[in-house]
């Protein structure tokens, strides 16, 4: 194999997102479901035999050390592949929305990379590597929608009685961005939010629960606030996901989405059941 293309990189939307307390190490432990939607980055993979990795931004330019290339070589390293590859990516997902993007691509590059290579992962082998990347990155391994807890890296998957319903969601995002830093070194950031659980979750689903992020991150940035009642004048409750800026509300009928302020990105999308490219790992080393 010598190539991949259109690998997609879908974006995640977290339903309702509680800081629970802090470690002594600094990390937040948080209580969070993390839902797959169809607003995706797509990415392209070629083989170099040079042990080359190179990237080409397709939309709008990236950093030179983003998570895809950072991800490539950490599987190099990881496995002592000699191979090397060229990355193309179209970027659709915004950054600093709290939507995963950057991680969703360095899941996706492990994905992808683990196939093209023929290196033959298992999963758990591909989150080892992927949780040094970023603390979404294994949510976006195992491809389904799921309930976290810890600092991201407890991951239970919501199915049966718990399994998320079908709907479609109005997604905002403004012009402005968010630095995760900065939100959760906030002094009035809530932390004590109370445990919760899956079937508590599950009676209430998309109303359930809060962002305890939103109002440190409304502080810092009027334009969340201006986003939520940008939703609210057409009808729909929403709240901000993951460390925003990004926005959202479910849609219960079809809404008039157009007439957002110049820059402001406005998507109508479907949650996924499950990531594209589930199963993509191997299923033993």
């Amino acid at each position: 194999m010598q190539s991949l293309y259109d690998v997609p990189a879908p974006a995640k939307l977290n339903l309702f997102l509680h800081i629970t307390g802090r470690r002594p190490d600094g990390y937040h432990l948080l209580q969070s479901v993390f839902m797959l939607v169809d607003w995706a980055d797509t990415l392209h993979f070629e083989r170099r035999k040079d042990g080359l990795i190179t990237r080409e931004d397709l939309s709008w330019a990236l950093p030179q050390d983003d998570l895809t290339v950072r991800a490539a070589q950490a599987l190099r390293m990881a496995t002592g592949c000699g191979e090397g590859a060229h990355i193309g990516i179209h970027k659709n997902v915004p950054a600093q929305a709290g939507m995963g993007g950057g991680s969703s691509d360095a899941a996706s590059t492990l994905l992808a990379l683990n196939r093209l290579w023929n290196l033959r992962l298992a999963l758990p082998q591909l989150e080892k590597i992927g949780l040094t990347l970023g603390a979404d990155v294994p949510f976006f391994l195992r491809g389904r929608n799921a309930w976290v807890e810890g600092i991201g890296e407890t991951i239970t998957p919501l199915e049966n009685a718990c399994a998320l319903p079908k709907a479609r969601f109005a997604i905002v995002k403004p012009t402005a961005g968010l630095d995760t830093k900065s939100i959760f070194s906030h002094p009035d950031l809530k932390r004590d939010s109370d445990s919760a659980t899956i079937l508590g979750f599950a009676a209430a689903h998309f109303d359930f629960g809060r962002n305890d992020l939103q109002p440190v991150a409304e502080a810092l940035c009027p334009e969340v606030s201006e986003a939520l009642s940008w939703l609210g004048s057409r009808g729909m409750q929403g709240r901000m996901t993951g460390s925003g800026s990004a926005v959202f509300a479910q849609m219960q009928h079809a809404t008039d989405l157009s007439g957002a302020p110049e820059g402001w990105q406005v998507r109508s999308c479907e949650n996924l059941v499950i990531h594209p490219l589930a199963g993509w790992a191997a299923e033993k080393n």
